[in-house]
């Protein structure tokens, strides 16, 4: 009847319901009122909206745990390129890097650092960043008042806390003093119960600040992580994030049980096969297993494909990096870069440089590992075999390695890349990946949302996780689609404490995926140039997601904005609705 007012804001019907708890599928009407899920099952009531999602899946939205959007969400309300891919609560503030806590006289040396590790440019953070906070708390305080297409969550990053309290001496490596120790111990907890999700930290040498030194955290002693530990649990809330290089996988698996075994904190940390030691990681999950066991709140973040770099013409790097005659145009504006490539002379010169004695000895590992280096396609495979390899079409065609490379990027108008996947990748496949995805103890994560902005795109990871592990692999098993689903909604919601969403059931956040799952796909990656002053990021659109809700509203439809901006800030672990939480 016309003007009666509707039972729900919301109905999204006839939809194949994958509920997040990794419980086969099943055929539901999904309702939504007041930001959270009325009903699942027949729902008779209308909605203000109705969805038809008949032939379509439904899923929770989904929980990325592992994302770097800490300056972007001072400037910018669209937090792409996650939200294009389902996401709809990002944690960030990872790797023991971010901005706060940050003294004026630091800003420079934190963005430098975010700079080297993350691949974010100093100008576009220099411009964006509006540094109108010091402490923690007031970091969160400027982000409590901004809107957003998804909800935030944000951790308190070990090298700008240590930054904070001992200055350059914390910069430098220089051992904590107890004082020193006590001091961040007492901030953590500030920062806790001002609304941190928890504490990261790095210890790899790969995160360095944009003029090579190492990451101020690397060789942070015990005593002073166990201070910082014990500052969540006088807190009573927090979690721990790590990575590490586990140089040494016992010692450094030790240390973060003992983290948790005195803090009683849970911790997650970040899990890959690497090329120098590719059999380490399952040392670490028998671990991991053994602690889990004796009860420890442990989990293990890993990615679903492999991590590795792109390279372009228009990227941080290429394959003719190195060469005197990419290094005359390297700093010309886009345009007349592309115009110089155009000519045959300059192309003849970019592989006359590249085949000058000695110097494949100058140029990275990176830019020139022939035989673990594929071209990016249209349809942009992420298990590629060593016979797609760029070595072995150069063999094919009786050609070199880098004609063939030169070739692929100067297709797209001079925009071509070139994938090289350097971990998950030591065996030239993805069964490292699949038997780290069905391990109870790990978690989908390490997209690095918002960072690696020209070199790397893994923001596309939840799509990827969906299409390639329950659909479309065809060199070794799949995994189910339910279970896929589980490891980036409720799996990773609990892993951070987030348990009023991940799930498809009454009473959760309508945080929720309507997926055209048959057409679901990652598009190429691109370039964009939408950055404050002008920077440049790596995009990686998708297709497929019918219609992306946050807090029952709707923010995407068809992969486009609605112009809808119901995401905040999450100020700390959320509790189950009362109703799940005495089942």
């Amino acid at each position: 009847m016309a003007g009666r007012e509707r039972a729900y804001d919301l109905v999204i019907r006839g939809g194949t319901v994958i509920d997040g708890s990794g419980a086969p599928g099943f055929e539901a009407d999904v309702a939504v009122k007041d930001g959270r899920i009325a009903a699942v099952g027949a729902v008779s009531g209308s909605g203000a909206e109705e969805i038809d999602a008949r032939g379509s899946i439904v899923t929770p939205g989904f929980v990325d745990i592992h994302t770097h959007y800490d300056g972007q969400v001072t400037w910018d309300h669209h937090l792409t390129p996650s939200a294009w891919h389902g996401v709809t609560t990002a944690v960030m503030g990872n790797c023991g890097v971010g901005f706060a806590p940050c003294r004026p006289e630091d800003h420079d040396r934190l963005i430098r650092l975010m700079e080297g590790v993350e691949d974010i440019p100093h100008p576009v953070l220099a411009e964006g960043l509006p540094w109108n906070w010091e402490s923690y708390p007031d970091y969160l305080q400027s982000l409590s008042g901004r809107a957003y297409d998804l909800d935030v969550g944000a951790q308190l990053p070990h090298a700008a806390l240590r930054v904070f309290v001992m200055g350059e001496r914390g910069a430098n490596r220089e051992p904590a003093s107890p004082a020193d120790i006590a001091a961040m111990s007492a901030l953590a907890k500030r920062a806790m119960e001002a609304g941190a999700l928890g504490f990261s930290t790095s210890r790899t040498l790969n995160h360095r600040t944009s003029d090579g030194q190492p990451t101020p955290t690397l060789t942070a002693a015990e005593d002073e992580l166990m201070g910082i530990a014990l500052g969540l649990k006088a807190a009573g809330r927090g979690v721990l994030q790590f990575v590490s290089d586990f140089a040494d996988p016992a010692a450094e698996f030790g240390l973060m049980r003992r983290l948790v075994e005195a803090s009683g904190r849970p911790l997650s940390f970040s899990l890959l096969q690497g090329p120098k030691a590719p059999d380490a990681w399952r040392d670490l999950l028998a671990a991991l297993s053994a602690a889990t066991a004796d009860g420890l709140p442990m989990r293990a973040q890993v990615a679903g494909r492999g991590v590795g770099v792109l390279l372009g013409f228009e990227l941080t790097l290429n394959p003719f990096s190195h060469t005197e005659a990419w290094k005359s145009v390297a700093t010309l504006p886009l345009g007349q870069r592309l115009a110089r490539l155009a000519e045959a002379a300059f192309r003849a010169a970019l592989l006359d440089d590249a085949a000058t004695p000695g110097s494949a000895a100058i140029a990275s590992r990176l830019t020139r590992d022939w035989d673990n280096m594929f071209l990016m396609a249209e349809t942009p495979d992420y298990e590629p075999t060593r016979q797609d390899s760029i070595s072995a079409l150069a063999r094919a065609r009786g050609v070199t390695p880098e004609q063939v490379a030169l070739e692929h990027m100067m297709s797209r108008d001079g925009r071509g890349m070139l994938y090289l996947p350097f971990l998950n990748y030591a065996d030239g496949g993805l069964d490292p990946a699949y038997d780290m995805l069905r391990h109870p103890d790990c978690v989908a994560g390490l997209s690095d949302g918002g960072a690696h902005v020209g070199m790397i795109c893994d923001g596309s990871f939840p799509t990827t996780n969906l299409t390639l592990w329950a659909r479309d692999r065809t060199r070794g098993p799949r995994l189910p689609l339910e279970h896929m689903v589980r490891l980036q909604t409720r799996a990773t919601a609990e892993t951070v404490g987030l348990l009023d969403r991940g799930l498809v059931a009454p009473g959760l956040r309508a945080d929720l995926n309507v997926i055209d799952f048959d057409r679901l796909a990652v598009e190429p990656p691109s370039v964009g140039y939408d950055l404050p002053a002008g920077g440049r990021r790596l995009l990686q659109r998708a297709r497929g997601y019918v219609a992306t809700l946050v807090a029952g509203q709707v923010t995407y439809r068809d992969g486009e904005p609605t112009g809808a901006l119901p995401g905040r800030l999450v100020r700390g672990a959320q509790d189950a609705p009362v109703a799940l939480a005495a089942e």
